[in-house]
């Protein structure tokens, strides 16, 4: 107990040696030809509040602008570099944050322009010991909105795990040729989304309780390529400069420090998990990912919402977390949405194809036959409320009387059309098909019986059932009601009733 108070105290040493100020920007306007963005001011909000509750900055120390112009902006920079410079400390820490349109020369904070070169100037003019200037740069789009970024140059990073470093760094949230993007799921930009989460533990990939600014660039980055690489508007690439003259990591956070007054919230293993403030309609605090290590937010006391990623549903809830606890969220606490059911409301998740196969048996078709034995296999697409199925099945059957033996194969190729309802993990489905067959007959006998093919029609319909197993893979247990239209003998066509039955396997794509 001794130890770890001592620890927690020279932690708070450390953090409170270095004076710690930061200029937090957020624009939803930009230019009279350009969209307005519906997040860029959230996201400063939410990185100010990061700053403040984990990072060490006290709140008079942080300016946070919201629609403000470019003469407020830089009015704000210069004052704070006063501030430091007459201040005094042997350490210091600028963070200048960026929300909002731009382009290759300026920001643009509504209709009045902040040359990104001028920014520059006042960011690397700072007497702060330490400068990152971050630009979440956007422009609009269709769906998910874009955003424009500046080109910088890409660098190795290489650095260290102590404080003080004498430089600067630059962040842009993508390459000059791509398109950075905010979005309705996660209600803010990308990048800047998986900057704060990381920073509230995620990030501290070494789990010492510190995140530093390699581990949150390099977590903000790597999960910005994973979810962009799943957009329309492409993959997006931020890009990092690094001037620190002794190459040393910065601590941004220190999410696994104590404090009273705060609580934790641990995701488990596997899953891919949304957090979001008081209701689903609240928001997003952070995001625990599937590949993430360290799988513990430092968060205020309160009421989140969770939203949990499975392969064919949602996992939903609201959780208490007071002061000082660290709650483990249990599936038991969320409840099962599928996937089809959110999208009708509005939301972007859908079922994904699926490919499924199994083993088919089946009435004769023959007078005396026995049962037709083979496999089925089809691929599912989900089309709204019905799932269009196309299929191709075989089966054989023998059939034998005192001069004779025949074995007869059925080709069939048909297109199923099903409606499903979903009961967690089980889905009940029903049925309509319609289809052509191909018939070959092979007889064994004494005399000469050669060969004949023919060819039919078949409609029907069935019920399935359907058990959810893993990781996108489910079994399926089925029924079908067929009239065939086959040309049972030379003399014409007949109708024959059959029935079948499916066992089988599929797997979402």
């Amino acid at each position: 107990m001794k130890l770890a108070l001592l620890i927690v105290c020279l932690l708070a040493t450390r953090a409170g040696a270095v004076a710690r100020y930061a200029l937090v920007i957020g624009n939803d306007a930009g230019d009279r030809d350009e969209t307005g963005l519906h997040y860029a001011e959230h996201d400063a909000e939410h990185f100010a509040a990061t700053l403040v509750d984990l990072g060490g900055f006290a709140p008079g120390d942080v300016v946070v602008l919201r629609g403000a112009d470019t003469e407020a902006a830089r009015a704000a920079l210069i004052s704070l570099n006063d501030r430091i410079r007459t201040s005094g400390p042997a350490d210091s820490m600028l963070i200048v944050y960026y929300s909002g349109h731009a382009d290759a020369e300026a920001l643009h904070l509504g209709s009045t322009n902040f040359a990104l070169s001028q920014l520059e100037q006042l960011v690397r003019g700072s007497p702060a010991t330490f400068r990152l200037l971050v630009v979440d740069a956007c422009r609009s789009g269709a769906l998910t909105r874009v955003k424009g970024g500046r080109q910088v140059a890409e660098f190795p990073i290489m650095l260290g795990d102590t404080l003080a470093a004498d430089g600067v760094m630059f962040w842009t949230a993508s390459a000059a040729s791509e398109q950075a993007q905010e979005s309705d799921a996660i209600k803010g930009s990308l990048f800047s989304h998986f900057l704060v989460s990381g920073m509230a533990g995620p990030a501290d990939t070494d789990n010492d309780g510190a995140v530093t600014t390699a581990e949150a660039y390099e977590y903000a980055r790597s999960a910005t390529l994973r979810a962009s690489s799943r957009t329309l508007a492409g993959t997006q690439h931020p890009t990092f400069r690094d001037e620190l003259a002794g190459r040393d990591a910065v601590v941004l956070t220190r999410p696994g420090v104590a404090d009273p007054k705060r609580a934790a919230i641990r995701v488990p293993a596997d899953r891919d998990m949304l957090v979001l403030a008081g209701s689903a309609d609240g928001p997003v605090i952070a995001e625990v990912g599937v590949h993430d290590r360290t799988r513990r937010l430092n968060v205020r006391a309160g009421r989140y919402f969770i939203r949990a990623h499975g392969d064919t549903h949602l996992l939903e809830g609201t959780i208490m977390v007071a002061a000082g606890d660290e709650h483990l969220v249990a599936d038991r606490e969320l409840a099962r949405v599928d996937y089809i059911q959110v999208a009708a409301k509005g939301a972007q998740a859908r079922e994904h194809d699926a490919v499924e196969a199994g083993a088919f048996v089946r009435s004769p078709l023959i007078d005396g036959g026995e049962m037709c034995m083979g496999a089925v296999a089809g691929y599912a697409m989900p089309l709204g409320w019905i799932t269009v199925t196309p299929r191709i099945s075989e089966c054989r059957e023998r059939s034998t009387n005192g001069f004779v033996a025949a074995a007869t194969d059925a080709f069939v190729g048909d297109l199923r059309v099903s409606h499903a309802w979903r009961l967690a993990p089980v889905t009940f489905s029903v049925q309509v098909q319609a289809g052509a067959a191909v018939v070959r007959q092979h007889f064994a006998t004494e005399g000469v019986a050669p060969s004949r093919s023919s060819t039919g029609g078949l409609f029907g319909g069935g019920a399935s059932i359907e058990l959810a197993i893993a990781h996108g893979a489910y079994a399926t247990l089925a029924a079908e009601v067929d009239s065939f239209i086959v040309q049972r003998d030379p003399m014409g066509w007949s109708p024959v009733l059959t029935l079948g039955g499916v066992l089988g396997v599929g797997m979402h794509l």
